[in-house]
């Protein structure tokens, strides 16, 4: 009776690698819908918005000289896609809008792209932390009532940071002086869309 006991847990055991992908696929919709349901944006468009970034980034990634040579750096909000961060010179700031540009659900493309020497590892993580305790400093925004941080999305590249989303105008206003005084901020960039 002790070792047929186990048995239906080794079964188990042992059929668990082969459930794995269902596994992921129901916590990845779960992800999805998760991340989509505190968002302005529908689903379908929170989806394209996702397949265009990836996209975007694969095809910039097969042209090795941007990709391995200069920083650029996408981001996509409701069909927005921001390229941001910095090339060696005219030429190159073109070809990366161009090989970007034609993504089905695209609805404009702002090329912020500064021309440089692109910044190191030390710079890039430096950006991320501002982007992090940005983020950080939005949870702390209590004065609007039902206002979720989650919907602003932030990004910094060179000390600028860009803010994206869907807004009203004074969520705009309280957002904007909320990361305007996060340490290292040097410039806020404002692509919002609004609500009201």
């Amino acid at each position: 009776m002790s070792l047929r006991q186990p048995l239906p847990i080794l079964a188990l055991l042992l059929l668990m690698p082969l459930l794995g992908g269902c596994f992921a696929a129901v916590v990845g919709g779960a992800a999805v819908a998760g991340s989509a349901a505190h968002d302005r944006r529908d689903v379908g468009t929170w989806t394209s918005d996702k397949r265009i970034f990836l996209g975007a980034y694969n095809d910039l990634n097969k042209d090795k000289e941007l990709a391995l040579r200069n920083d650029v750096v996408i981001t996509v909000y409701d069909g927005v896609m921001l390229l941001a961060g910095t090339v060696r010179n005219e030429e190159l700031k073109q070809r990366a809008q161009k090989i970007v540009s034609g993504f089905d659900g695209t609805r404009r493309i702002i090329n912020e792209l500064q021309i440089g020497t692109p910044q190191g590892f030390w710079s890039r993580r430096r950006d991320n932390t501002i982007t992090a305790h940005a983020k950080t400093a939005l949870l702390d925004l209590t004065s609007l009532p039902g206002f979720d941080p989650t919907r602003v999305n932030v990004t910094t590249v060179n000390r600028i940071t860009y803010l994206m989303g869907r807004v009203s105008h004074e969520e705009d206003e309280a957002v904007t002086s909320i990361v305007r005084e996060v340490n290292g901020v040097e410039k806020v960039v404002k692509l919002f869309e609004y609500t009201d």
